[in-house]
C-alpha cells in the first residue's frame, strides 16, 4: 500500500516589526492561543508592503506607520489548531518590514486577533509562539533602532 503524500501549499504573508517611541514591539494575539508579530496573507494584486500595512492596521488598529526598512523573508509551517504544534500542509513565506509609530492606543479590528500589546523588546522572543518567529526576531534584534526615550 502506498501512502499519498499531501502537497504543501506555500502562502505569501507580510507584516511588520513595529516600534513605539519607547522602543517597545507590537505583538498580536491570534485566536486567543498564540502570539506573533502582526502579519497576514498577501492578497491578489497587493504588494508585500501594502499587505503589511493593512495587516498591522487590522490586527492592532495602528494606522500611523513610518517605514524604516525591509527586514527580510523566512519560511515556517502554519501554527496548528489551538496554537499547538505546526500544520505542515501549509508553509508561510513571511516578509517583514520595520516600522515606527507614535500611536499608543491599540484597538484590533480583526476578531481573530482579539488583543495587541506593546512589549519590551527583551521579552518579545519569550512571548512569540512559533520557534521560527523567535529565531527571526532574535536574528534582527541587534539591527533594531534604539528607543528615542519616553516622549
Amino acid at each position: 500500500m502506498t501512502k499519498t503524500k499531501r502537497k504543501t501549499e506555500v502562502v505569501e504573508s507580510a507584516g511588520g516589526v513595529v516600534l513605539n517611541p519607547k522602543g517597545e514591539v507590537l505583538l498580536v494575539n491570534q485566536n486567543n492561543d498564540s502570539w506573533s508579530l502582526p502579519k497576514g496573507h498577501v492578497d491578489e494584486g497587493e504588494s508585500p508592503m501594502q499587505a503589511a500595512v493593512r495587516e498591522i492596521y487590522e490586527e492592532s488598529g495602528v494606522k500611523d506607520l513610518q517605514f524604516v526598512r525591509a527586514l527580510g523573508t523566512y519560511e515556517r509551517p502554519r501554527i496548528g489548531k489551538s496554537g499547538a504544534g505546526s500544520d505542515t500542509t501549509q508553509v508561510k513565506r513571511i516578509t517583514l518590514f520595520l516600522f515606527t509609530t507614535k500611536q499608543k492606543i491599540l484597538r484590533p479590528l480583526d476578531p481573530h486577533n482579539p488583543e495587541a500589546r506593546w512589549v519590551e523588546r527583551s521579552k518579545v522572543s519569550a512571548m512569540l509562539t512559533h520557534a521560527k518567529d523567535k529565531e527571526f526576531f532574535t536574528g534582527i534584534l541587534s539591527r533594531l533602532p534604539k528607543a528615542k526615550g519616553n516622549k
